[in-house]
Order: structure tokens, then sequence, then C-alpha cells
């Protein structure tokens, strides 16, 4: 199952302060519980490797960024968050479990606020739904990844009935929001869809579902490398025959 409703509130880092709510320890041992079975498929679909750069955008009580932090080692994880609380969850959640590769920082609502081209990856769980500033928020989401570096939106759709959060777009269909939607709005930002995996994790009973996005490469870059790429090839095709000439001359002596 998603994360449980009284989880969902602790994890809204994109709305208004108001969702801003401070989660209890039966909240953050559920949230632990939770990142431990998603982690590991997590890391699959982003490519991660050990040593990488990752945000966890809207990390709520922080057990997602525990896990990883333990996971990518020498790398970095970086937790973003708009609430003060939950910010001082995450810090101390970190420096207990001996974390020294967690980065902490406060988000906005229109803004990761993370360094440009920081990341190799980027997930938000149970937080999309809630974005306000749609279009200046997954421009800075862009921002923040690395040339090639990838993004997990992972949320749910909304119950018939359920009320849109406010500053939502009504297009939701309740409180929730549809994959195709996630996937035209983070599309329109400049990101490339690779693929929806809905349900998340392959379980019919899980109400979630992750759609994965790309950042492009940029053109000039690709023709940049095929031009060095080329240039090398050329220098040690020269500078092999150059080395062979006194070679063949011994060789040809000998006879």
């Amino acid at each position: 199952m998603y994360r449980l409703a009284t989880l969902a509130a602790a994890t809204l880092i994109v709305a208004a302060p108001a969702f801003a709510q401070e989660p209890d320890a039966k909240q953050i041992a559920q949230e632990r519980q939770q990142a431990e079975i998603d982690v590991p498929e997590l890391v699959k679909v982003l490519d991660l490797q050990p040593g990488m750069t990752i945000a966890d955008v809207g990390a709520g009580g922080g057990a997602f960024t525990v896990v990883l932090g333990h996971w990518i080692g020498d790398g970095r994880v970086y937790a973003t968050d708009i609430g003060q609380r939950q910010l001082r969850v995450i810090r101390e959640y970190a420096d207990k479990e001996g974390l020294k590769n967690v980065t902490v920082i406060e988000g906005a609502a229109a803004a990761t606020n993370l360094p440009a081209n920081c990341c190799d990856a980027i997930f938000m769980r149970d937080v999309y739904h809630h974005v306000t500033a749609i279009d200046a928020f997954n421009k800075s989401l862009l921002a923040s990844l690395k040339p090639g570096g990838r993004l997990a939106i992972i949320d749910f759709r909304g119950r018939p009935g359920s009320a849109v959060p406010e500053g939502v777009p009504a297009n939701r269909g309740g409180h929730g929001i549809p994959p195709e939607i996630v996937a035209d709005e983070i599309k329109a930002a400049g990101f490339t869809h690779v693929r929806t995996m809905d349900p998340w994790l392959g379980d019919k009973r899980n109400a979630m579902f992750l759609v994965l996005f790309v950042k492009p490469v940029p053109a000039v870059g690709l023709q940049q490398i095929a031009r060095a790429d080329a240039k090398i090839i050329d220098d040690i095709g020269k500078y092999s025959l150059q080395q062979l000439q006194p070679a063949r001359a011994a060789v040809t002596s000998a006879r």
C-alpha cells in the first residue's frame, strides 16, 4: 500500500506551510519499513551506483533519505522540505544513524533550492500531487539534475469525491493525481518520459504508480564529445605510426 494516510500529511513539502506537520515516532517507523521495501527497487529504476548524488525532494520524516544514505556510501543524499520541524527531524535522524553524507536543504513552493546540475537522480514520493507552482517547480527539478539524470515521481490517483488540495489545479480528480497528468506536466518542463510503472512495485493492491523521466543531454554536448573522440582516435593513429617506424627499420636491418 502507499504511505498510510496518516503519513501522507508528514511528507507534503511543496504545498502551503499549513501542510507541514511534524511526523511522530509511529509515522517515522512506518515510513522506515516502507523505505526498506522501496529503496532497492528505486535504486534499479534510477540506475543508481554507490558514490552518486541523489535528492529526496519532500523527505518528510527522513526514512527514505536515511536508507539511501546507507546505500549510497561515499555519495551524497540531499533531503529537502519546506517545514522547519521536518528539517530538524531529518537532521536528527541522519545524525542518529551516523550519516555524514546527508545534506538537508529548505525547499520552496516554486523551487527545489538544490544546486544546479548537482544530482544524478531525484525522486518525489507522495508529494507531487501537492505542487502548486507547477511550471516553476518542474523547471527547478530540471535545473537540479545533471544532463542524463533521472527523475522518478511516485504518487497515487485521487479518490473520487476527495477534496483537491488548496492551490492545486482541479484536473487532479481529487486528492491525488493521474500518471498521465504527471507525464504531461513534467515533459512540458523539458524532460523526456521514459516509462510509467503502474502499479509501482508490481503490486495491484498498491495504489501507487511511478513515472520515470530523464533530463536530455544537449545535442551540442554530444557533438563536442563526438569531435573529441574523433581527435583522440586521430592522434592515437598518428602517434602509433610514428612509433612503429623505428621498429619497422630495425626489423628490416636484421633481415
